[in-house]
């Protein structure tokens, strides 16, 4: 019950010549998952049943695929390695793990734990082809999800599209789970509407907790990545624990608010432009008045009583565009606070600020200076006869 290896490598082309019968599926477009492979025999070949492998069958593996061997509906052998083998019953499973690795070891000892108990060929055997290489162009949309906005703290209605693909990473599990025992082939078609479901499914609570973290809706396009991990990580215990399959990309090509929300939010921001810019105001006005005058000299009843509505409406609110154009003049800088003269007592007892004493007519002491360094003696070193800067004598 197991494949001996012939030779790895690319196969196409090479095969009809070498093997005159042997087990084949032709390369698997995009939207085919999983195809059961066809003998293919020479005149004088082997006749034996489509159910049956016989003994010495040769199977050719394709790049992108995967080649499970069924027996009465169980996977007893598979390879991700492309190539030729060749199949003997008396043979272990060998299960050759190829580019899917680590994520077939859990599916290898399920098989190997299953053939201990009753593991005997049956009379139904089959090979399967399951497509690996990544499945593009998936496409999914949304429509009126609640969003609180963070720059205006508002709720809103986001719609948008997108893709997303995916990969077959465990096929044993995808045939065991999802495919079954198929005749010929099983599409996309019949697994994507259940899969999209389930993104959309899990999107709706990924995209409040972005609204909870304060992100802007103009900035969820660019945050496709951290999007792609939270999705993988609620998706995965059923997509790659169950099916098999694994999400690979998530691309949004639009996430905009419904009509209502886009204008709500495109008001909030004019009037937050108009508040903190009057040059900006002054413009919307004064292009408000142009296209008044116009729609004033076109007035069916005649300019002349469209532009007495005019002045009527100014007379009710008036105002100044040039005001408001002109621009406001910087605010004065804030003069710094004069400092209080400094008051000296002159040995006559009287205290001023002046140079000389208006009483004695004393002038005023000058602050005790060292000759070499200049430092400045306060008062409280004006006794001390040395420099404590320089240790220059100072003289009285």
């Amino acid at each position: 019950m197991g494949l001996i290896k012939a030779f790895t490598g690319s196969v196409l082309g090479v095969l009809g010549d070498m093997w005159e019968d042997y087990i084949y599926c032709d390369a698997l477009p995009g939207d085919v998952l999983v195809s059961r492979g066809r003998k293919r025999r020479s005149p004088g070949g082997n006749r034996a049943d489509e159910n049956v492998i016989t003994e010495g069958s040769r199977v050719a593996v394709n790049a992108g695929q995967a080649l499970i061997v069924v027996e009465n509906g169980r996977v007893t052998d598979f390879t991700a390695e492309p190539g030729g083998y060749e199949y003997r019953s008396a043979t272990e499973p060998t299960m050759f793990r190829g580019d899917l690795g680590a994520s077939l070891d859990a599916a290898a000892e399920r098989i190997r734990e299953r053939l201990k108990f009753g593991g005997i060929p049956g009379n139904d055997q089959r090979v399967y082809f399951v497509n690996t290489k990544e499945i593009l162009d998936n496409r999914f949309g949304f429509g009126r999800v609640p969003y609180r906005d963070s720059e205006f703290n508002l709720s809103i209605t986001l719609q948008g599209y997108g893709v997303y693909s995916f990969r077959v990473t465990d096929p044993m599990a995808f045939y065991e789970n999802v495919c079954g025992n198929v005749a010929d082939k099983y599409g996309k078609a019949e697994l994507n509407a259940q899969l999209k479901a389930e993104l959309q499914n899990e999107l709706l609570p990924i995209l409040g907790e972005l609204s909870q973290r304060g992100l802007r809706y103009d900035r969820l396009p660019m945050e496709s990545a951290a999007i792609l991990e939270l999705l993988k990580e609620k998706l995965g215990p059923k997509w790659h624990g169950e099916r098999g399959v694994e999400l690979m990309t998530v691309t949004f090509g639009s996430i905009l608010p419904d009509d209502e929300s886009f204008d709500k939010v495109r008001d909030l921001q004019e009037s937050r432009v108009y508040s903190e810019s009057r040059a900006m105001l002054g413009a919307r006005v004064g292009a408000a008045s142009a296209n008044a005058m116009e729609s004033a000299a076109e007035n069916p009843s005649g300019a002349v009583n469209g532009f007495m509505g005019m002045g009527m409406a100014r007379a009710a609110a008036p105002i100044d565009v040039a005001e408001l154009m002109r621009p406001v003049p910087p605010a004065p800088a804030p003069s710094k606070p004069e400092t209080p003269p400094e008051t000296w007592t002159c040995s006559c007892g009287m205290v001023n600020t002046m140079a000389f004493c208006p009483q004695c007519g004393k002038k005023r002491p000058q602050p005790k200076t060292c000759p070499s360094c200049g430092f400045v003696f306060s008062p409280e070193l004006a006794a001390m006869n040395f420099c404590p800067s320089c240790g220059t004598r100072v003289s009285e």
